[in-house]
């Protein structure tokens, strides 16, 4: 079927507000590697893998027989009113990954589930639905973690179960403090935060949830040391700290396993998806034994850390750790920004660079500084036609997000870059003056 018939299929039955990427959509029906293969044929080279999901590639072959021998065993399927073997295996083995002192772990389906459990967790422990978030976050779909998102395009709704006030500090690049030191502007950012908590709140904080790096928000990197010093603050307040690692997991950042540990604190809650079982879908909580047992209330999970998901992701955890994808997660991601950056010196509708390890952006502007859209989505398009598949995000949606699969390799790396340089250019030329 040819890709416009599918997305008049689509549009027919799928909601107006689901987005889809391109002026043409296309339907993925094959991977191998870091690469895959369209409906019509065509192959790219993938630097988005399913939004920073398919962390290890496609087709890999040890992730792929540990899900059919639990297929084999014909148990799909049979919810945590059981006991799952492979379940607490993953949990015990996230636990004494996540430093967090007697940790427990609650497995959910994505990411949006994992933070609503996370602020249900921490209203319930604290007594309060007072949440502080960071401007320029994403947090979910749900009613709470959309209360909780920074960006106002992803939020579906004012109404929201949470009480939000919002701090800064993430998003450096447009923010009033951006020409200050890093010391000073972690000095900054932390007193912002003390007077957020004593103006805008009644004190008594359930929790302050924030990404390392934020995702939707165009990668947006703050300073190192910077949750350390907003985490001494919580602390006077008795207030939690929740790490939303759904994108930042699993070694990405390169230099850490956590996108968290570049700020030397320990959160008191985590919370991840995306990467974690390469594809198959699995989210989680990892927290502090006493936050976690603060629910009374009877739960489960129907799907949640079922067998196949699990069996997958204990699989994608023993891939990772024996080919070391986090130092090449590095070394990748140390190239991809060092030949952005000489990109961007040639073209001056890339306003910034930015990023950690495989997580690395360029954000499009007009002369003046302020966003481009337009020049992002020609990026887009661009690198597209030339067979290679990036993201798209920030706050005015002006940001490419380059986000591969962390096997990555060093000829991909200069395939990738001669790519991109050939589609900023084009954009440039085209909407850039």
């Amino acid at each position: 079927m040819s890709h416009a018939d599918l997305l008049a299929r689509h549009r027919a039955v799928m909601p107006g507000w689901l987005a889809l990427y391109y002026d043409q959509p296309i339907e993925i029906v094959r991977g191998s590697g870091r690469r895959v293969v369209d409906g019509e044929g065509r192959s790219y080279l993938d630097l988005f893998g399913g939004i920073l999901t398919n962390a290890i590639g496609y087709d890999i072959a040890e992730i792929s027989d540990a899900v059919r021998r639990q297929l084999d065993t014909g148990v799909v399927h049979t919810s945590t009113l059981y006991l799952i073997e492979a379940q607490v295996r993953l949990a015990e083995r996230i636990a004494k990954l996540s430093n967090i002192p007697d940790a427990k772990v609650f497995f959910t389906n994505s990411g949006t589930e994992a933070n609503e459990t996370a602020l249900m967790l921490a209203s319930q422990y604290r007594r309060s639905n007072q949440v502080l978030a960071m401007r320029n976050s994403y947090h979910g779909r749900a009613f709470a973690t959309v209360g909780v998102t920074g960006i106002r395009g992803w939020s579906a709704s004012s109404l929201t179960p949470v009480n939000v006030s919002y701090a800064q500090g993430s998003y450096r690049y447009r923010s009033p403090f951006r020409d200050l030191s890093d010391a000073d502007y972690i000095r900054a950012c932390a007193d912002d935060l003390r007077e957020v908590i004593e103006t805008t709140t009644a004190g008594d904080v359930a929790c302050l949830i924030a990404e390392p790096i934020q995702g939707v928000g165009g990668f947006a990197v703050p300073p190192k040391g910077m949750f350390r010093a907003f985490k001494e603050i919580l602390d006077e307040y008795g207030i939690l700290f929740v790490s939303d690692e759904v994108q930042t997991g699993w070694g990405r950042t390169g230099e850490y396993f956590w996108g968290i540990d570049a700020h030397g604190v320990v959160p008191d809650v985590m919370t991840f998806a995306k990467g974690l079982a390469n594809g198959l879908a699995i989210g989680g909580v990892v927290a502090r034994g006493d936050v976690m047992d603060s629910l009374h209330a009877q739960s489960i999970s129907t799907f949640g850390g079922n067998p196949v998901a699990t069996t997958a992701a204990d699989a994608a955890l023993d891939y990772l750790f024996e080919h070391d994808l986090q130092a090449n997660a590095a070394k990748q991601g140390t190239r991809l920004l060092a030949g952005l950056r000489s990109v961007a010196e040639r073209n001056p509708v890339v306003g910034d660079v930015r990023g950690m390890g495989l997580m690395v952006a360029v954000e499009l502007v007009h002369p003046d500084g302020t966003p481009r859209p337009d020049a992002a989505t020609r990026v887009l398009e661009e690198a597209r036609a030339r067979g290679v598949l990036v993201g798209k995000g920030g706050l005015y949606g002006n940001v490419i997000r380059i986000a591969p699969p962390m096997t990555i390799t060093d000829e991909e790396v200069e395939e990738a870059l001669g790519v991109l340089d050939e589609a900023i250019s084009a954009a440039q030329e085209e909407v850039g003056r």
